[in-house]
């Protein structure tokens, strides 16, 4: 049974974005075929959730060999944008005194439910746990429609 999910869907699906994805490259340091949000759609600094939107294309770099003839959105690349979801929360959150740069330090009870496909809209949705300079937690979720694609917690630390 999927658990539930981390924000609730009328705050998100449809939603207009908030903050666009010149602003997120001034907090990110991702670029070309490594970034994996297109903008923010849900920010709530009081209750540390934020929601991110990711638009799946199919000209893609992943999409000619990943499953060839059933392009799918690579899980790694799910978690990616998970992780990209949480260096921007730290950054809202913390402010200046956040790193420069945070990394992976690790990925933890991760679950794949579904596929994600060129042409699907993937909302990544995060809740922080903790937010230090030094570390960073958050659980994060995937959702396409009313489906939830993947869950994972996602631990950073400054670099």
């Amino acid at each position: 049974m999927p658990p539930p999910l981390l924000v609730d869907p009328s705050r998100f699906q449809g939603a207009a974005v908030v903050f666009d994805q010149e602003h997120l490259r001034r907090h990110l340091p991702q670029r070309f075929e490594m970034e994996m949000l297109n903008g923010i759609v849900h920010w709530s600094k009081e209750e540390r959730v934020a929601v991110a939107v990711r638009e799946v294309k199919s000209d893609e770099f992943w999409v000619r060999g990943h499953v060839p003839g059933r392009p799918l959105f690579p899980g790694v690349l799910m978690v990616e944008a998970a992780a990209q979801l949480g260096t921007w929360m730290c950054r809202m959150t913390i402010g200046e005194q956040a790193p420069a740069f945070i990394g992976f330090a690790g990925i933890e009870n991760t679950r794949f439910r579904g596929t994600v496909v060129p042409g699907d809209r993937l909302y990544i949705l995060g809740k922080e746990v903790e937010a230090r300079t030094r570390r960073m937690i958050y659980d994060t979720q995937g959702v396409v429609g009313d489906r939830l694609v993947f869950e994972a917690r996602i631990i950073g630390m400054a670099v």
